[in-house]
């Protein structure tokens, strides 16, 4: 007789089902794992034998053999711990075996019995509600998994406590979802000052999602400015929290299972390597672009970055999602973020300051911008130059806009956008426009489509920099509440492209 229970194994964000098949048969005493297991899985049997002994549950001098199926699919986590103790329990009818075969675990043994928290408790919930099983995970890990409501997810302390729930001695009650994290306090845009057209710029930014890029001299506020998006940026839809939480869980980042509606915004360092950005490595792990998804990317000292590290951007800046190629598989992970860079004019930053330049002037500067390639520069929306700010300036009192209300443009902007390709789903934002729904949204009036096709042809911009100029004028007119784009969005849809221009 073989007893199953469930689990699941990780490609990306999608928990694939995998079926715990165990069976103790007469034979030479051993316990053995197959079906593809990694090393962790294969530890496992130490970790169960451990957990049972600690229970007072002996090991029968037969034959177990465990079976992870499908087989040809890599194992890999110590979560498999809690499904095969469980399949294991339900072959030696200590606990009902239709109770097992219904269930879907994960979870890692520690040698006394305590369920051990693991990543991942999110989607593999929604897999346990696609399949309409209930999910065991470690205690820890209950809160997390409640968040998919149609799954029922019962989350025991230790081992003994799934035995107890299972025969009946102590049923356990369904986890209760985690409580969503507040706000935290954002840093306010009114404690910039001066610094009024990078500010514009921010806001059609977080309005439209568009990337921006910021040029300007050490000390002059790029990383003050970026470090204030995510005041003003909306809070996540609940669609976009749970599809941003679900790479978080997979990453270790949610806490205590509470949801966060805030945007995420990661600024990994300039020595980040490929696999930290784009996603790799060992189990091929998702990157920063990836925890980034629904929010901001800021990579400040953006030329200082590996040129491989940054070519890597063109593609998942275009598509909204990458794929991490192995031997074995194709991991495919969601990232439409807003990537917002920052960097120097030059090596040595002076580049319009003749008292302090370097004497390379001014082929520092070609030779340090010219580390971002045609294509990818082509890829930014708006690029604007952070002047330095005045000592003046810096007694001045706060009399800029504040985030709030900033914010509250911003809101109503993207509620526009929302209505307006609700029929769309493949484009949530004006950034995510194009073709003929590019066409249909952002057409200009004909004073504005002249100034565009005379920019266009006096300038050489590219397709893509018409597009990407289109878009940004539907976002400055959805900020002032036009049904129209006209030629006054145009021109400023222009003036931000043009701003360091490198066409391809």
């Amino acid at each position: 007789m073989v007893a199953l229970a469930y689990t699941v194994a990780f490609e990306g964000i999608e928990a694939r089902l995998v079926e715990v098949q165990c069976a103790v048969t007469p034979g030479i005493p051993a316990f053995s794992i197959v079906g593809l297991p990694d090393k962790a899985v294969s530890e496992a049997r130490e970790r169960v034998r451990a957990a049972l002994t600690a229970m007072a549950i002996a090991l029968p001098s037969k034959r177990i053999t465990v079976n992870l199926s499908p087989a040809d699919l890599p194992k890999e986590g110590s979560h498999f711990d809690l499904p095969i103790a469980l399949a294991l329990l339900a072959a030696l009818d200590i606990v009902p075996q239709d109770s097992a075969a219904q269930t879907v675990a994960l979870g890692e043994l520690s040698l006394d019995g305590t369920l051990v928290p693991v990543v991942g408790a999110l989607p593999a919930a929604m897999a346990a509600a696609q399949d309409d099983r209930t999910l065991l995970c470690p205690q820890a890990c209950g809160a997390e998994a409640a968040w998919v409501g149609a799954a029922n997810v019962i989350a025991p302390r230790t081992l003994a406590d799934v035995v107890r729930h299972y025969t009946g001695q102590a049923v356990l009650q369904p986890s209760e979802p985690g409580e969503v994290l507040g706000r935290t306090t954002a840093r306010d845009l009114s404690e910039v000052k001066g610094q009024e057209r990078a500010k514009r710029a921010l806001e059609i930014a977080a309005a439209g999602r568009h990337h921006l890029l910021l040029v300007g001299s050490p000390g002059s506020g790029k990383s003050m400015l970026a470090a204030r998006i995510p005041g003003i940026l909306p809070p996540l839809t609940p669609t976009e929290a749970l599809e941003t939480s679900m790479i978080h869980s997979l990453s270790g980042l949610l806490d205590e299972g509470g949801i966060n509606r805030e945007r995420p915004f990661r600024e990994p360092h300039h020595t980040a390597s490929m696999a930290a950005i784009v996603g790799g490595g060992r189990s091929a792990k998702p990157g920063e672009i990836s925890l980034a998804h629904n929010g901001v990317l800021f990579m400040d000292e953006f030329p200082e970055f590996p040129r491989t590290v940054l070519e890597t951007l063109r593609q998942p800046i275009e598509t909204g999602e990458v794929v991490v190629a192995r031997a074995n598989a194709h991991v495919r992970y969601p990232c439409r973020f807003m990537l917002v860079a920052a960097a120097n004019p030059c090596k040595c930053g002076y580049l319009t300051d003749p008292a302090r330049a370097c004497a390379r002037v001014p082929i520092c500067g070609e030779d340090y911008m010219g580390r971002i390639s045609g294509p990818l520069m082509d890829r930014f929306d708006l690029r604007v130059e952070v002047p330095p700010v005045a000592f003046t300036d810096l007694d001045l009192p706060q009399d800029g806009e504040s985030s709030g209300s900033v914010a509250q443009r911003v809101a109503s902007a993207r509620d526009i956008q929302e209505r307006r390709f609700r029929d769309h789903p493949a484009a949530r934002v004006n950034a995510d426009a194009e073709g003929h729904l590019l066409d249909e949204v952002a057409t200009p009036d004909p004073e504005g489509r002249a100034l565009l096709v005379k920019v266009a042809e006096r300038f050489g911009l590219t397709a893509r920099g018409y597009h990407r100029v289109l878009r940004v004028a539907r976002t400055i007119a959805d900020l002032e509440g036009a049904k129209d784009v006209r030629k006054p969005h145009v021109a400023e849809a222009v003036s931000y492209r043009l701003a360091m221009a490198k066409e391809v």
